[in-house]
């Protein structure tokens, strides 16, 4: 599975978790994932390659400690998260 679709697997699994999933040029700031007002968003840092947006993503996944797998989920992703 290439990186890019897991990459999007990643995202779609954050929102229907309950994310907000933010794609924007960050700049100097870094991505990741944050609690604002009870609501969690994902920064993706969009100027980064693909596999360092997947980073972003699996991290904040792991970090927030609100995502598990579905069933669904691909043996790719799921060995990240």
């Amino acid at each position: 599975m290439h990186s890019i679709d897991v990459l999007e697997e990643a995202i779609e699994l954050a929102e229907s978790s309950g994310f907000e999933v933010r794609r924007e040029f960050l700049g100097e700031s870094t991505g990741g994932a944050c609690r604002i007002a009870g609501q969690w968003l994902l920064f993706v840092d969009l100027s980064l390659p693909t596999g360092e947006q997947l980073e972003q993503v699996v991290s904040g996944l792991r970090s927030s400690g609100v995502v598990t797998p579905r069933p669904s989920t691909s043996a790719a992703l799921r060995s990240l998260l």
